[in-house]
């Protein structure tokens, strides 16, 4: 929840987006490669095969990301939320169109109710820039291609969620360093990083980036190889309640209206329906199985 507050605080001093996602990728490749030197961590070498599959994924990835700390330089952190949350819906649609087949009934209803949710808080606090909600929305598609990504490579190729951020920060680099040489922002960044760290206050908020995006992109990479990326997307939408809310007191420029407190609590209550329905899945899953297991034979002697 606090990721996105220390990401508006750094980019409000520090707008080079690009820039703080490549040192992210840096800092996530280098900590996994010593800590698998030191066998603290544990991940296969890359291959080229390996490489190959997960090279969309890290497109993917970084797109998002880009997309999504470029919209927060243009929009406050509740409309970014409530953007951010039409993700589980498509993801749904993403999993139907590459063959997971169709959800329950109850899943359905449940992620429909929360991008409603979103819908309605959103009503009540759409400002005119259309550039920050464009760039947002375009982090939706990135964020659900990656996901179904993550899901797929983790089923398919036995990837660990350690392996998977390995394999996806050390493809990201090329790219990245790339697209901040190209446009001419390394120049920049560096010249202003160099200022900027005589300031304390920016150095730890700069840190607290760097380590917290990494928590955060092992914990999602995580969560959606136990569990599914519906569930991550729906996770991530109860997480950014209390984001919202905070938004709402702490930043400003925000007014409260009706629209916004209906469309949170029918928000929230579809994320708690989703989770419910998830849980009654799972539990009655092995019931299902054990009913449909043929009785065995009785002996011949009864």
């Amino acid at each position: 929840m606090a990721m996105v507050f220390i990401n508006k605080a750094i980019l409000m001093q520090y707008p080079y987006s690009m820039t703080l996602l490549t040192l992210q990728q840096l800092v996530t490749t280098l900590l996994i490669y010593f800590g698998r030197a030191f066998g603290l961590t544990q991940a296969r070498p890359l291959t080229l095969y390996t490489a190959k599959r997960l090279l969309p994924l890290s497109l993917f990835y970084n797109a998002n990301v880009a997309f999504a700390l470029a919209s927060l330089k243009g929009i406050n952190i509740p409309m970014y939320i409530a953007l951010k949350r039409l993700t589980p819906l498509a993801v749904l649609i993403a999993g139907i169109f590459c063959g997971k087949g169709k959800p329950s009934v109850q899943v359905s209803l449940s992620v429909t109710l929360t991008a409603v949710g979103v819908i309605i808080a959103a009503l009540g606090d759409f400002s005119l820039d259309l550039l920050g909600y464009s760039l947002a929305l375009i982090s939706v598609f990135f964020q659900t291609a990656y996901l179904v990504l993550v899901e797929r490579s983790a089923a398919e190729d036995g990837l660990s969620s350690v392996e998977l951020m390995y394999y996806n920060s050390f493809l990201s680099l090329p790219v990245l360093v790339f697209l901040i040489t190209f446009t001419g922002e390394f120049t920049l960044a560096i010249a202003l990083l160099t200022a900027k760290l005589e300031s304390l206050i920016f150095f730890v908020v700069l840190i607290l980036s760097l380590v917290m995006g990494i928590v955060l992109n092992f914990t999602m990479f995580l969560c959606t190889v136990v569990n599914s990326a519906l569930t991550t997307t729906i996770v991530g939408v109860l997480k950014g309640v209390g984001s919202t809310t905070l938004g709402f007191i702490l930043l400003g420029g925000v007014e409260v209206h009706a629209l916004n407190v209906t469309g949170l609590v029918i928000n929230t209550i579809g994320g708690i329906w989703y989770s419910m329905a998830k849980y009654w899945q799972k539990k009655n899953k092995p019931l299902l199985v054990r009913w449909k297991t043929p009785p065995k034979e009785t002996d011949a002697k009864n």
